[in-house]
């Protein structure tokens, strides 16, 4: 069975973590790369092989997001996971239709294929301009960031 090409728009971040949990070990796809577009000097980088895993002995290749349409093209990708969690509906499905348009398919994974179960309380402190020095944790203890 041939493996489902698949390159993962992003920004160094969710991409990585998409990666991690969706598809390092299932062999049925092939990330053949990721494209970045926010963090500056990214590109040209790749994801290090000891991250990757085992399908993955030579890393994967980061590449600049103007670069998607040559890329889909040039890489035969079949599937492009947009992995970006901060930008417009307008900006995710201007991209969809570039990305369709190039032949692949476009997909955005939800929860269930993201989602690190837990059996523990969870307080989750996004990658936002953190205003507050204090969290109070959902068992009423109070744990102090730091900055």
């Amino acid at each position: 069975m041939e493996r489902v090409r698949v390159l993962i728009m992003g920004a160094a971040g969710r991409d990585f973590h998409n990666f991690n949990v969706a598809f390092r070990q299932n062999p049925r796809y092939e990330v053949v790369a990721f494209t970045a577009a926010q963090i500056p000097n990214i590109e040209g980088r790749t994801y290090p092989a000891s991250l990757a895993g085992a399908l993955y002995p030579e890393g994967i290749p980061i590449y600049p997001e103007a670069e998607l349409e040559f890329l889909i093209e040039s890489h035969r990708i079949d599937q492009v996971v947009f992995a970006y969690s901060d930008v417009s509906h307008e900006e995710v499905m201007h991209t969809a239709s570039r990305v369709i348009a190039c032949g692949a398919d476009f997909a955005l994974l939800g929860p269930r294929a993201t989602m690190i179960p837990s059996h523990k309380p969870v307080v989750s402190v996004c990658a936002v301009t953190v205003t507050a020095r204090w969290v109070i944790t959902p068992v009423l203890s109070v744990t102090k960031l730091t900055a």
